[in-house]
């Protein structure tokens, strides 16, 4: 868990820097942070293995950051990060949570009004003082207080993809005690909700007297930082990066209706409850009683059994027809990770994306695909360097003279040429057709201009989509979780134009993204429109978000033959002509 805490603050260390005018240093920082918060293994465990070295080893870390690292690891704080806040004493890591503020906008703020956090920010946009610095007007304040009501709206709530890792952590030490029996994390962590208010876990154990040792250890766990609670059978505490973990002992025979009680939705436990009354049953976290006898409870897939319905998978677990379907026999085979063959929304370092078209596809392979897309932006996202026409072809290139490699290496694999373009004003697309004719795939997706008209951008999307080039739409809606609201289109009329015209839409698995959400990925499947689950990956680590993306689709009930990216090249290939 020390990997997140510093990388935050490698990222505000870069934004400090960043709005001193600071040339290089920022972009070493920033990646820096990027370095940390995708390794696999605790940095702290890296620098007792090796010191020094084993920290310079990591890409992305040169010798003046590996000293700030030592530096932490030691001391638990980097000297030059406590002097930057001290000289411009703002919230960096909040006030950037608001959509379209950066490092110059915060500058700005701090110099003309002192504002230090998003309280002074929107006090001062409430009096109209934003509109009056240079760069800004009455609409950008406008935005700022829409973006500040979004915030305080997600406040408290955390990333599944920044929550997940850090709850198998907290498991992977609990769970080798010898005190400890069973243990489970349950609430929205289990359903893999996209943001997670608290952590809960679940545990059983042989003796009474082992409660107290498991607790103990519990509290002085890596990272804790406040202990809310510390009774009998229940501990609570805070963990260093803001969010709050819960542990239960339960007795061994309640596990399994303790395991179903603490996962499910407050509404599908309700629906649960109801069903067990119904049958004379009584349902509770304790069990299922039918009088004074408790006829199940020891596992869970007993609950649902003795209720006289199949087993409901956690992450369907919200009322949203899972019963009944249940009742119906009709409850979805829902996707999983094994059925994936490919990742088509990927970005290399020819536009955007850190790793080579080669290292991408080497992590695909190990990671057992049967294909990589590569979807480089193009010309109108200059932000992250688009392509034109010309460079387009020589990356298509580039790609060929890789596949023969793999070929004849005997490899089962091809690395498939695509783009992501960007649907403009009026639904036209950024780069020539003939271009876009040349590749295997077209993604097309909306990256500008957000605030437009429902209607506006629905028929910005519809135009794109009658392209007949164009067979993906990216992340559909535009939101970035915890800090941008979807744009608004009339989501019926995109399903209704995407069925007609054989447009796949996306299922976005970046962290922050998760787009389509599952209430849209239902409405999709009922309406027959093919998804497909990409990570919109920019470097070969992040390809491991395809496990984001799945727990989105499980809980919008997709099945395998609902995502495309589940068929073969050769199958993939034939659904694109």
């Amino acid at each position: 868990m020390i990997n997140s805490v510093l990388a935050k603050i490698f990222s505000e260390i870069a934004i400090y820097l960043e709005m001193q005018n600071i040339p290089f240093k920022p972009q070493a920082y920033e990646n820096a942070a990027t370095a940390i918060e995708s390794l696999t293994e605790n940095i702290e465990d890296i620098y007792k293995k090796g010191e020094r070295v084993a920290i310079e080893k990591i890409p992305g870390i040169g010798k003046h950051i590996a000293e700030k690292i030592i530096e932490y690891l030691k001391t638990g704080k980097i000297k030059d990060y406590q002097n930057l806040k001290k000289k411009i004493p703002v919230d960096i890591g909040e006030l950037i949570l608001i959509e379209g503020i950066g490092p110059k906008a915060v500058k700005a703020f701090w110099e003309h009004l002192k504002i230090k956090n998003v309280e002074d920010l929107e006090k001062a946009a409430s009096l109209g003082k934003i509109r009056n610095l240079p760069g800004f007007g009455q609409k950008t304040e406008k935005n700022i207080l829409e973006g500040i009501k979004f915030l305080k709206r997600s406040k408290g709530r955390f990333l599944l993809a920044d929550i997940l890792p850090k709850a198998r952590e907290i498991e992977k030490k609990l769970k080798p005690l010898k005190e400890v029996e069973q243990i489970s994390v349950a609430g929205s962590v289990r359903r893999k909700k996209e943001t997670i208010g608290d952590v809960d876990f679940l545990i059983t154990t042989k003796k009474e007297k082992s409660i107290k040792k498991i607790i103990k250890f519990f509290c002085s766990l890596p990272g804790v930082v406040k202990i809310w609670g510390k009774g009998p059978t229940k501990s609570s505490v805070r963990m260093e990066e803001g969010f709050d973990v819960d542990l239960r002992i339960v007795n061994k025979k309640s596990f399994g209706s303790a395991l179903q009680y603490f996962t499910g939705s407050k509404e599908h436990n309700i629906q649960a409850r109801t069903l067990a009354i119904e049958r004379g049953l009584k349902l509770n976290e304790y069990g299922v009683f039918k009088g004074k006898k408790m006829i199940a409870g020891w596992h869970e897939p007993g609950i649902y059994k003795a209720l006289g319905i199949p087993f409901i998978g956690p992450e369907l677990r919200e009322n949203r027809g899972e019963i009944e379907a249940a009742q119906k026999n009709n409850l979805p085979r829902l996707i999983t990770v094994d059925d994936i063959k490919g990742d088509l929304h990927t970005h290399c370092n020819w536009n955007g994306g850190k790793d080579s078209i080669e290292n991408m596809a080497k992590e695909a392979i190990n990671m057992g695909y049967e294909y990589l897309g590569i979807a480089d932006h193009t010309k109108f996202l200059r932000i992250e360097n688009g392509l034109d026409e010309k460079q387009l072809e020589k990356r298509n290139k580039e790609i060929d003279k890789i596949n023969k490699k793999i070929s004849k290496k005997g490899k089962s694999f091809i690395i498939l040429k695509g783009c992501e373009t960007n649907i403009l004003d009026k639904g036209k697309v950024d780069i020539d057709d003939k271009a876009l004719a040349k590749l295997d795939y077209v993604i097309a997706g909306v990256h500008s201009r957000f605030k437009i008209s429902k209607k506006e951008m629905t028929e910005r999307i519809v135009r794109a989509m009658e392209n007949p080039h164009i067979d993906i739409i990216s992340h559909p809606t535009g939101r970035l979780l915890k800090k941008r609201e979807e744009y608004q289109i009339d989501f019926a009329k995109i399903l209704e134009v995407a069925k007609k015209t054989r447009t796949i839409l996306e299922i976005n698995a970046w962290p922050e993204r998760l787009d389509l959400n599952d209430t849209n990925i239902k409405k999709a499947k009922e309406a027959g429109v093919k998804m497909i689950i990409n990570t919109d990956a920019h470097q070969k680590d992040q390809l491991y978000f395809m496990e984001y993306g799945i727990s989105q689709a499980r809980r919008g009930w997709a099945e395998k033959k609902d995502i495309i990216n589940t068929n073969s090249s050769k199958e993939l290939m034939s659904f694109f002509k």
